[in-house]
């Protein structure tokens, strides 16, 4: 039996081009931030969820958790000929390396957690390696879920030159029923877990968005 091969028309060659151009771009780096150093923390839950969800069912995206845990106070007197100390060194490397950045922000005295700003001021030093990075937040708590620290940090962003999505918003009313997270602080909510995928998906979105742009 003799098989035809048949040539394409312009249409399908186009699609299989764009096709094998969406296969070969590589996956968006997502640098995650939690402002909560505590074990249990379920604003570190939130993050784990997260990196859960995008190697389960959002393909094209991958989430770094990275711990500001080990940044020294803000001191410029530690800044020498341009240079930082190693731990600081590091984590602005990850930042300037990601494509998008996830903040997990607990919310401290109606405001951003003091780990969290700093090591957002670690971040802005000169050069600046926060700007023109798309970004996202998510938060949990108790009143407003969390959504005072956010209104604060994305105030914070317009003088990073951060852009964040404004939909949709993930502030988790932790106390209201049903039970949202467990002792572990893990994410446990199908709920929330959706909401947070939808996040996930409108910050890929508008990160590619961006990036096409550029």
């Amino acid at each position: 039996m003799i098989s035809l091969v048949l040539p394409l028309c312009g249409a399908e060659i186009v699609g299989a081009m764009e096709g094998a151009i969406a296969t070969a771009k590589p996956a968006i780096k997502v640098a995650a931030l939690c402002g909560s150093l505590r074990k249990a923390s379920c604003h570190r839950g939130l993050v784990r969820a997260a990196i859960q969800l995008c190697s389960e069912s959002i393909e094209g995206m991958h989430i770094e958790y990275v711990d500001i845990k080990p940044l020294p106070f803000l001191n410029t007197d530690l800044e020498s000929g341009g240079s930082f100390p190693e731990p600081v060194e590091a984590f602005r490397r990850k930042v300037l390396d990601a494509d998008s950045i996830l903040f997990a922000s607990p919310e401290y005295n109606y405001s951003v957690t003091g780990p969290l700003k700093n090591a957002i001021d670690w971040a802005s030093r000169s050069p600046n390696v926060w700007a023109d990075k798309p970004a996202a937040i998510v938060s949990t708590g108790g009143g407003f879920g969390g959504g005072r620290s956010q209104y604060h940090l994305r105030q914070i962003g317009v003088f990073l030159d951060l852009h964040f999505i404004n939909k949709p918003e993930l502030c988790i009313f932790e106390f209201r029923p049903p039970q949202k997270f467990d002792s572990d602080g893990n994410l446990i909510d199908p709920e929330s877990k959706e909401r947070l995928k939808q996040l996930l998906l409108s910050l890929q979105a508008f990160t590619l968005r961006l990036q096409d742009k550029s």
